[in-house]
This record gives C-alpha cells, sequence and structure tokens, in this order.
C-alpha cells in the first residue's frame, strides 16, 4: 500500500517545481512537463520515491537508529519540529552548526554544558551567584537551548539525515556525504541531487508540500518504533518463559 497518493500530492502542491530559467538538468528524469515557464514534478515519481524513502526509515527505527532531520528554512521550520517531535527524532531547525557532524565530539560538549548550568540551577550554586552572573548564565542556556535543545538526546552520530531543501542546508549534506551518512531529502527541480541517496523530488517551499511527505516519513518511522516496541515484549515475554521452564525442569529433578 502506498503511503501517499497522487491526489494528496497534488492538492498539497508537491508537483510545482521552480521556473526553467533555474533549473538544475541532473533533475530532468523527474520532471514531467513545464507550464508558463515553470516545470512541473512528475507526480508518479514522487509517489514512489516517497515509498522507497518510508520503508527505509521504517526499518532504521525499528533497528533502534536515530535520523536527524534538518530544515531552517522558515516554511519548514514548525513542520519539521512537530512532526519530529512525535516520533521522538532530534532535528536542526535554527542555523546548522559547521562541524556538527565531521566535528560531534565538540558539539557534545557543548550540550552536555546545558546540563552543567540546569544542574547548578538545581543545587542552589545559582542563587548564591551575582545578578550578573546569573544573567550570563541565562543567556548562554538560552542560546544553547535555541541551537541544540532540539539534539540534546542525541548521543552518537545520527545513522541518517533527512533534508528539507538540500541546496539551502549544502553543508549538512557535505558532511554527512564526508562521513557516510546516508541523506533523504526533498529535492526541488533548482538542485542537485547528486548526493543525495533517497531522493523525493518534490516542491520544498510550500508548507503544505514538506507536510504531505513529513507525515509519510514520520508516519513510517513511528510503525518502525511500534513494531520494535512489540518485538521487545515478545522476546522478554519469551525469555521469561524460557526461565519460568528451566525452573521447573530444575524442580522435578530435585524431586526425581
Amino acid at each position: 500500500m502506498s503511503r501517499t497518493n497522487f491526489d494528496q500530492l497534488l492538492e498539497a502542491g508537491v508537483h510545482f517545481g521552480h521556473l526553467k530559467s533555474k533549473w538544475n538538468p541532473a533533475m530532468a528524469p523527474y520532471i514531467f512537463m513545464e507550464r508558463n515557464g515553470i516545470h512541473i514534478i512528475d507526480l508518479n515519481k514522487t509517489v514512489a520515491k516517497i515509498d522507497e524513502a518510508a520503508e527505509q526509515l521504517k526499518a532504521m527505527a525499528k533497528s533502534g537508529k536515530k535520523v536527524l532531520f534538518v530544515a531552517t528554512k522558515k516554511q519548514a521550520k514548525e513542520v519539521v519540529a512537530e512532526k519530529a517531535q512525535s516520533v521522538g527524532m532530534p532535528y536542526v531547525i535554527e542555523r546548522w552548526p559547521g562541524g556538527m557532524l565531521t566535528n560531534f565530539t565538540t558539539i557534545r560538549k557543548a550540550v552536555k554544558k546545558m546540563a552543567t548550568i540546569d544542574k547548578l540551577t538545581k543545587d542552589g550554586t545559582y542563587d548564591n551567584l551575582s545578578k550578573r552572573e546569573r544573567l550570563q548564565i541565562t543567556r548562554q542556556r538560552e542560546k544553547l537551548e535555541k541551537n541544540l535543545g532540539s539534539i540534546a538526546d542525541l548521543n552518537r552520530l545520527p545513522s541518517a539525515l533527512f533534508v528539507v531543501d538540500v541546496m539551502k542546508e549544502h553543508i549538512a549534506v557535505a558532511e554527512a556525504v564526508r562521513l557516510g551518512i546516508p541523506v533523504f531529502g526533498m529535492v526541488d527541480t533548482n538542485s542537485n541531487p547528486r548526493d543525495i541517496d533517497y531522493i523525493i523530488p518534490a516542491n520544498d517551499d510550500a508548507t503544505k508540500s514538506i507536510e504531505v511527505i513529513m507525515n509519510a516519513m514520520c508516519e513510517a518511522i513511528s510503525e518502525g518504533l511500534e513494531e520494535r516496541k512489540v518485538e521487545k515484549a515478545d522476546h522478554e515475554a519469551a525469555e521469561a518463559s524460557n526461565k519460568g521452564g528451566k525452573k521447573a525442569k530444575k524442580a522435578e529433578e530435585a524431586e526425581a
């Protein structure tokens, strides 16, 4: 069963590409036609690519892997934050912190700094500081929270990146490519799909278009997480039953 259908995508305006003059020839396989100087994306291909990407993300979630969502453009921020949060995945919607992947240990130190500040406020140290020091620490905490709060639980490099607008997030894409981290991306007609492992040809400028694709991706992740939970419960039940069987056998042997 398909995750989205042609009509859903059409209604959300996923098919609207950029002006023909701004196109990237590498996107030719995904362009259906040109209308009034604007490229129209082939939605049949988008449907197939959504399904392909969704199945991969579902498998990743099922095996306990983290996918980092990246979208710093205005139209995408809220949608991406809300959807990523709903499935417990990390996301970046403010400025991409350069070196976030390639220099991950430094980023982790900054995240730990937030935890240290939180500890100060809880153990009373904060209250003994001067007003000026408290203000400085509060500001520092707010800045860290804004830029890194959404990745606070990312203890190791993500297993994949999901990017809205691969041109705008080219630094994030380049870092992932350098480290061999697979990249999923919404790719518009003006972008180069070369470094994207899972291409979703789509309008990356309209909130509705971003939302319909994020819905499909996060639904798949949610299914993967659910299957992981069920498998874990089955495994624990089997282990408990196994232990119970062994105990009963031992008791029988003792009686004999």
